[in-house]
């Protein structure tokens, strides 16, 4: 009797396919389909999970087409965009702004004197559960606008003759997905975040 084929090994899941499903699972809490209680349980296993495999039951039931067939999951069999691991931004006398589906590399640049920046993460593609934004700015404002999910760390930013008007979060209780750890220095300038309600 033939043996049976070997089976495929399972295909490990990427950072960013975990990142999809966690944005999918926030989604349905914002709509009711999962309350805080599933949404946390699931949240726990898709940052656990290894494997496209573990993955694909968290969302599952919360993907079904008009004629109640199931989605194939954003994350399954697609080759994600892989993320730069460093970007650099540089103006002099200027003005930035970065803002709708942009992939966020492992660590943003900010190289920037007497200009105006405005970083819109709300609708950015993660890369990882971190952004580290590195600051040498002389001058000029840094607005970072934020969606609820995510939270910020300054503890590393060094700010003379200059103001830091940061919160570390939403305020409204949504669990963290993103962490923006904030480092370098600003001088004689305004570093501020903006949070987008959903």
């Amino acid at each position: 009797m033939p043996a049976d084929p070997p089976r495929p090994p399972a295909q490990r899941a990427s950072d960013a396919d975990r990142d999809r499903v966690i944005e999918l699972l926030r989604a349905a809490v914002a709509d009711g389909r999962l309350d805080p209680a599933e949404f946390d349980e699931r949240l726990d296993a898709a940052l656990a999970a290894r494997t496209i495999d573990a993955l694909n039951p968290l969302v599952a039931d919360l993907i079904a087409a008009p004629g109640g067939g199931a989605l194939t999951p954003p994350f399954a069999g697609t080759p994600s965009e892989p993320a730069p691991e460093r970007l650099t931004i540089k103006e002099r006398h200027g003005t930035v702004r970065r803002e709708g589906r942009w992939t966020l590399p492992h660590r943003l640049r900010l190289r920037t004197a007497w200009s105006d920046v405005t970083l819109d993460l709300t609708n950015a593609v993660r890369s990882a559960p971190e952004l580290v934004i590195d600051l040498r700015v002389s001058g000029g404002n840094v607005e970072l606008v934020l969606a609820p999910d995510m939270v910020v760390d300054a503890n590393d930013l060094s700010v003379r003759h200059g103001s830091l008007e940061i919160s570390t979060d939403a305020g409204d209780g949504t669990p963290a997905t993103l962490h923006v750890h904030l480092a370098g220095r600003m001088r004689h300038g305004r570093v501020a975040t903006r949070w987008q309600p959903r």
